[in-house]
């Protein structure tokens, strides 16, 4: 912690990554778990750190599996993404043939498995490794899956043809990165993640000039991933909740839309949902 400013202070990489991320150091303000005891321990103690103000959270939603349809162009993804269906249990639906309201948790949890292993180049293998099922069980689903979204499948095999015969992988707003040894895995995810990362990038340089146009009080902290952090007086929540998600949701234009989830709390552990915005 910062003596003079009673904060912690992070330094971000800009360049550091190859597929455009920002990275966090001294410390690593990225890595601090969500999910654990003592993560939420650790967040807890991030708080707002001026008096009458508090956190407001602002994340994008499954960013990755969109831009994955909206490159693909695969029509039942776009469907799925289109109806505002959770595209996990949409996914379950379609693999294991039954009506989406009767998918059940475990069956869900495979699809979710399945929809991340599969833009970052997961086979069979890995997927009964990461759930605990038999290699059996997941062929069987791994070819019901690729039955389902064909147009993916195409893509990314696209992806990783012409990593073979170029040796690197372009993205959409044209960053390119060198495939050595044709690293597959490396290759398929690199369309995916690096244009979610110029998507937050994008959102944002146009908060910062937003809220130095309009002399607010409210600040910007943290980037993590695909959320960003804020401290806000209480009187400007409302107003930012409606400027920061109306920002990040009007980024980039992609097929699916893009939704993100605004949150706002005492600390950054501690909070409840203001909003889901989707456009």
């Amino acid at each position: 912690m910062d003596p003079l400013t009673g904060r912690v202070h992070t330094s971000f990489g800009q360049a550091s990554t190859a597929t455009g991320r920002l990275s966090s150091s001294n410390p690593n303000l990225m890595n601090i778990p969500i999910r654990t005891d003592l993560g939420q321990r650790i967040r807890r103690a991030f708080r707002a750190g001026r008096p009458g103000h508090v956190l407001i959270s602002v994340d994008y939603s499954q960013i990755e599996l969109r831009i994955a349809a909206h490159l693909s162009g695969d029509p039942k993804m776009l469907a799925a993404f289109a109806a505002g269906q959770d595209i996990h249990t949409a996914t379950a639906a379609a693999v294991f043939k039954v009506p989406i309201e009767s998918v059940d948790p475990n069956q869900r949890r495979l699809a979710k498995v399945a929809n991340f292993g599969s833009i970052y180049g997961q086979g069979e293998y890995g997927l009964s490794q990461q759930l605990g099922i038999s290699g059996d069980v997941a062929r069987d689903f791994l070819k019901e899956y690729w039955s389902t979204y064909s147009k993916l499948r195409e893509y990314l095999d696209g992806v990783r043809q012409k990593a073979r015969e170029e040796g690197f992988v372009v993205s959409a707003t044209g960053r390119r990165r060198a495939i050595p040894d044709l690293r597959e895995r490396m290759a398929i995810n690199f369309p995916m993640q690096s244009l979610a990362a110029d998507i937050i990038k994008i959102a944002m340089v146009r908060l910062h000039r937003e809220i130095e146009a309009d002399h607010v009080e409210g600040r910007m902290l943290l980037q993590v991933h695909d959320e960003l952090l804020f401290e806000v007086p209480q009187g400007e929540v409302d107003r930012f909740a409606e400027t920061v998600p109306r920002i990040m949701t009007g980024a980039y234009e992609l097929e699916t839309g893009i939704e993100v989830e605004a949150k706002v709390g005492p600390n950054w552990a501690d909070m409840k949902k203001l909003a889901v915005v989707r456009a």
